[in-house]
Order: structure tokens, then sequence, then C-alpha cells
């Protein structure tokens, strides 16, 4: 599979993990390999899996990213799930895991991630993308670049235009 991380079309590595129907975190197997896990299967079995270096962890749009806290520098990647393209709580969670946990790995926004977000998705952290499969990713990777100049201060400006722009006080 095919994502887009760093503004840059490569080839994805890690699985994510989803649960099935009769699944529960505490009993699901978490293959070897690079797998993301969902967070309340690493809240399960962090005992269990605090040792492997071939992990992430994901968080659905109604998880709390203080719940990681405490692991957060252990994992070189994190997702966050968008359910459907009209939850808006992920980019919370990434601000959030961002700006006041600190993290600096990779975060991928994973679920129903379309073009049309990622440029603002990129403001609040995201660094990578898993566009859904039925469209085109060369064609979500243009999203990153649909504007040249942006307003409000975020993740990626902390100074809001006004800010920024110098200007001439008129005498007279």
């Amino acid at each position: 599979m095919m994502i887009i991380k760093n503004k840059a079309i490569v080839e994805d590595d890690w699985n994510v993990l989803r649960l099935a129907g009769n699944d529960t975190p505490q009993s699901v197997v978490v293959l070897p390999g690079k797998v993301i896990v969902p967070l309340n299967v690493w809240l399960a079995q962090r005992d269990a899996l605090q040792d492997r270096t071939d992990l992430g962890v994901w968080l659905a749009s109604s998880d709390r990213p203080e719940a990681l806290q405490q692991d957060i520098a252990r994992f070189g990647v994190i997702a966050v799930d968008f359910p459907k393209f009209a939850d808006g709580r992920g980019y919370t969670i990434a601000y959030l895991l961002r700006e006041r946990l600190g993290y600096k790995g990779e975060l991928r926004a994973i679920g129903d991630v379309l073009r049309d977000q990622m440029f603002y998705m990129q403001r609040v952290g995201f660094d990578a993308f898993a566009p859904r499969t039925d469209k085109d990713i060369n064609q979500a990777l243009k999203g990153l670049s649909d504007f040249s100049v942006t307003y409000q201060a975020s993740n990626d400006e902390k100074l809001p235009l006004f800010r920024r722009v110098s200007r001439g006080v008129a005498n007279g």
C-alpha cells in the first residue's frame, strides 16, 4: 500500500490492526512486524507489548491522547483514525499530541482521509496520510499545496498573518 509521507508518495511498511467481530482488546493477537495497534489494545496488553520496538498506536476519534502521555516517546508512529470525513475530532487529537504532549514522531491520518482535508490536517501536525483506497493518491498529494498563505496560527505557523506582515503607518 502507498501513503503520503513528508509530502511524497512512499510505500507503507506498517500494518494497521483493526479488531474483528469477536476480538477484544485483551484477546486479539498482535502479530510480529510493524503493526499500528488501537489504543485500547495497547492499554490492555501494555505489559506484553512494551518491549516491542516495531509497534505504533492509533487513536479513535473518541480516544483521549492524554492516555499516551507516559508512553508517547516510545512510538515512532501514532495514527489518528477518521471514521468519516465529517468527524473533525481527529484534528484536535493531532494538535494536542503535537502541542501539549510534544510528540515528535510520525503522525499519520488514517480512515476516511480525503484530499480536501489534507491541507488542514498538515496544519495541525499530521505529516503522513493514508488516503482512502478508492481515491487517486497523486491527486490527494496535490491537496497538501492547495493554499499558499494561511491566516490563522497553528502547529505549522505559530503566528497569524497579521503578525507576519509588516505594514507601514501612513503619516498624514
